[in-house]
């Protein structure tokens, strides 16, 4: 799992999941990391698990707080005079039904991943065109290709973080710069936990689901080899196949998606 050289790479949601094992797994490369997450105490824990700490800086992000995004871009610019690649794996999941779920959270889940992510990138994407090269990694969800139940604000979110990053890859790959959309299935984190219920607290709990998933660092690993290969999109976890059954077989998905165990 070689990785380029001298490569800089910002990592949102760092402190735990898949962030923390792609962390984990890119600290071995020859790169310089940039990691990123709300609490500045669970960052440099999992710095601490890092080989090459000095090619680490932690960087506080809030990613909900779009009015710091700008000074905090130009930190990570700073950090090592460039940033190759971002990761915008930072995000918040749910667990409720369209009925039960107050509209506060829909713009929540929006804000946080959708708009939080594309902050990120309309502010750094002038400093990688002027280098002439970047490449933006969104690891989004399955959910962003086919809604399931308790999930509408987080597919909602989802659905439109493939829709920009599809219109932006189409626009601006000619001029250098890259797209890959990561869309996972179930990952055993602790995303569950801090899920939105329709109330607006917090789920506490992980459900089956989430803890049948797969291992973090397996993800983590396919997310890496996808960026070396630079794909513009790849779906991981046996999940997958309701990506092309929806897509082939809308009918039958249909039914079958009614029926599935997704919490």
């Amino acid at each position: 799992m070689k990785f380029p050289d001298d490569k800089t790479i910002w990592i949102t949601g760092a402190s735990s999941g898949i962030g923390k094992a792609l962390t984990i797994l890119l600290a071995r490369q020859p790169c310089k990391l940039i990691i990123s997450a709300r609490r500045e105490e669970e960052l440099l824990r999992v710095k601490s698990f890092c080989k090459h700490q000095d090619n680490i800086s932690v960087l506080p992000l809030d990613l909900s707080d779009s009015e710091s995004h700008e000074t905090k871009v130009q930190q990570a610019i700073e950090a090592f005079g460039q940033v190759d690649i971002l990761i915008n794996n930072g995000g918040r999941s749910q667990r409720s039904l369209v009925k039960d779920t107050i509209l506060q959270v829909d713009r929540d889940l929006m804000e946080v991943n959708y708009f939080g992510s594309i902050s990120l990138t309309k502010l750094l994407l002038p400093h990688m065109l002027k280098r002439g090269q970047g490449h933006f990694v969104v690891v989004t969800s399955l959910t962003g290709i086919f809604g399931t139940p308790y999930r509408s604000g987080y597919a909602a979110s989802k659905h439109a973080l493939h829709g920009f990053y599809d219109s932006m890859r189409a626009e601006l790959e000619d001029d250098g710069i890259k797209v890959t959309i990561a869309a996972p299935g179930f990952v055993k984190t602790n995303v569950s936990i801090n899920a939105f219920q329709g109330d607006g607290q917090a789920l506490g709990k992980m459900d089956d689901a989430q803890a049948n998933g797969l291992n973090p660092e397996q993800c983590a690993r396919k997310i890496i080899i996808a960026i070396n290969k630079q794909k513009r999109e790849v779906y991981i976890g046996s999940e997958s196949y309701a990506a092309y059954v929806k897509r082939y077989l809308p009918g039958l998905f249909a039914k079958i998606i009614k029926k599935a165990k997704v919490r």
